[in-house]
C-alpha cells in the first residue's frame, strides 16, 4: 500500500526531477505539475522526467496570478525605494498558494518541492547543505502546511542530487541552477522596471545624513541599500547607500562606520508556531545567504522589533528578516525600518 498521493512541483531542472524520484522510491503516488508563470518554463523537460518515472503530468496556467502577486508588487516596492525579494512572494502566493489550491482540487495528500530545507515534527529546519539552504524563503509556511509538505532534498548536498540524477539517466543531471529572479534573467532590475513603466525615474541628489548634497544620482531605482560600487562619485573615503528617500528623490549616503544598526522593525512578522508571550532569543538573517546575528525579538502588534546584540550592517527595507532557533525557523517578515 502506498504512502499517499503527492503533488510534485516540476520545474524541468535536476532538483525537482530527483525530488520526484526519491518520493517514488519511498512509495508515494506522484503527480507532476508545472506552473506557467512567465513563459520561460521548461515544461517539455518536466514532462519528459514524469514520463520516464511513470507519473501523470499536468500544466497549470498561472501567469495572471504571477503578474499580480509577484511582478507588480516587485515593481511597486522598487518605486517606494525598497529592495524586494520576489522569490519570497512566489513561494507564498504561487508555490504554496496556487499549488496548494491544486493540491486540494486533485485530492492529493502532500505537496512536494525541490527546496533545500528539512521538516522534522512539523518544524521547518535548515538543509544539510548550508550552501544550498533555502529555509530563508520559506518562513511564510504554516504548521498545517508543514504537516503536508515534503522536502526530500533537505538531507542531500547538491553534488549528491546530481549523482542520483546521473545514475537514473536524467537528461538534466548536469543542468545549471535556475535564476533567482526568473522574470529578470539578466539581473538588470532598473532596465526591467523602466521597460514596464517608462523612464519615470529622474536624476536627483546624493546627500549625506545631514542632507548636504554630495552629487547627482541617475535615478533612484539604480541603487540599493548597502551599495558601494557604481555611485559615480569621487569622495575622500568610501561611501555606501544607507537609505533611499523616494518621496524626495534622494539617495542618502554614509561611511562604513555609519552603516551598522542596533535594531530594526519588521512588519507583518509571521510566527510559524504562534506569537510568543515574551521576547525571544534567536539568530537573525537579514539577507538570503548572510551570516546570522544574535538578537532579541520583541513582538509588536503584527510586527516585531529586532534588537541585535552587536550592531549589524544595515539591511534594505523590502528585504526579509528571518529568525532561527539553532537550525529551526521561527518565522520572518519584511524589514520596514
Amino acid at each position: 500500500m502506498g504512502k499517499g498521493k503527492a503533488l510534485v512541483a516540476m520545474s524541468g531542472g535536476v532538483d525537482s526531477a530527483v525530488t520526484a524520484y526519491l518520493l517514488k522510491q519511498e512509495g508515494y503516488d506522484c503527480i507532476g505539475v508545472t506552473m506557467q508563470l512567465w513563459g520561460n518554463e521548461r515544461t517539455d523537460d518536466a514532462k519528459a522526467i514524469c514520463d520516464l518515472l511513470g507519473m501523470p503530468f499536468i500544466s497549470l496556467d498561472r501567469r495572471e496570478a504571477f503578474a499580480r502577486c509577484v511582478v507588480e508588487p516587485f515593481i511597486q516596492s522598487y518605486c517606494r525605494g525598497e529592495t524586494p525579494n520576489p522569490c519570497i512572494l512566489c513561494n507564498r502566493y504561487l508555490k504554496f498558494g496556487e499549488l496548494w489550491n491544486a493540491l486540494e482540487e486533485l485530492g492529493a495528500d502532500f505537496l512536494a518541492t525541490g527546496h533545500y530545507a528539512r521538516i522534522e515534527e512539523n518544524r521547518l529546519k535548515k538543509a544539510k547543505d548550508p550552501a544550498k539552504d533555502q529555509s530563508y524563503v520559506l518562513y511564510n509556511l504554516s504548521e498545517e502546511q508543514l504537516s503536508r509538505v515534503k522536502f526530500p532534498l533537505g538531507d542531500y548536498t547538491k553534488e549528491e542530487v546530481r549523482a542520483i540524477a546521473a545514475e537514473q539517466g536524467f537528461q538534466n543531471a548536469k543542468s545549471g541552477d535556475s535564476q533567482d529572479i526568473c522574470f529578470i534573467p539578466d539581473g538588470d532590475y532598473a532596465g526591467f522596471i523602466t521597460s514596464r513603466l517608462g523612464d519615470v525615474f529622474p536624476a536627483g541628489e546624493f546627500v549625506d545624513r545631514a542632507g548636504k548634497c554630495m552629487g547627482t544620482h541617475k535615478g533612484i531605482i539604480h541603487y540599493t541599500v548597502g551599495q558601494r560600487k557604481g555611485l559615480g562619485l569621487a569622495l575622500p573615503e568610501p561611501h555606501y547607500v544607507c537609505k533611499k528617500d523616494a518621496k524626495n528623490n534622494r539617495v542618502v549616503l554614509c561611511t562604513a562606520g555609519e552603516l551598522p544598526v542596533e535594531s530594526l522593525f519588521v512588519k507583518d512578522f509571521h510566527w510559524i508556531y504562534g506569537i510568543p508571550a515574551e521576547p525571544v532569543r534567536a539568530t537573525v538573517r537579514t539577507r538570503y545567504h548572510q551570516k546570522e546575528t544574535a538578537a532579541t525579538l520583541i513582538p509588536v502588534g503584527e510586527g516585531a522589533e529586532i534588537r541585535f546584540d552587536t550592531p549589524t550592517a544595515v539591511s534594505a527595507p523590502g528585504q526579509s528578516a528571518v529568525a532561527y532557533a539553532e537550525d529551526t525557523v521561527l518565522g520572518g517578515g519584511e524589514i520596514s525600518v
